[in-house]
């Protein structure tokens, strides 16, 4: 069954806010219900977006409320991947202590790093996946 415009509107709506970092307003839809592991047509979850544009706070937001720190997109991305690539430091810290492996996904966190020549986030990766 097809979802209607008025769902398809507002799951816009809230990949918007991951987005942005409309950290609150975001949380309280998924502390009323929406799925925290929604996930648009090309395989990006909230957590992915909100890593991609660099918003430490929502990504601790949706994983204190139990998105999956493993998931890939289409493209074998991962937030984690996400949050090095631009290179917050609070989403990568926040994402490795959620148990994100810096080696998941085709275009892994550690291929990131060494790809885009980020040693502090490599130096991070490291520290965190053996910990």
């Amino acid at each position: 069954m097809e979802p209607d415009e008025q769902t398809l509107e507002f799951a816009h709506q809230m990949f918007e806010l991951a987005r942005a970092g409309g950290t609150e307003e975001l949380a309280a839809n998924v502390d009323a219900g929406l799925p925290v592991d929604l996930t648009n047509d090309k395989g990006d979850t909230l957590l992915i977006l909100a890593a991609y544009h660099a918003h430490p706070e929502t990504v601790s937001a949706l994983l204190a409320r139990g998105a999956d720190p493993g998931r890939v997109n289409d493209r074998g991305q991962t937030a984690l991947g996400a949050a090095t690539f631009r290179r917050t430091r609070d989403s990568v810290v926040a994402l490795l202590a959620a148990g994100a492996d810096p080696a998941a996904g085709r275009q892994s966190a550690l291929a990131v790093a060494q790809f885009f020549d980020l040693p502090e986030m490599a130096e991070l990766l490291h520290a965190g996946s053996s910990a």
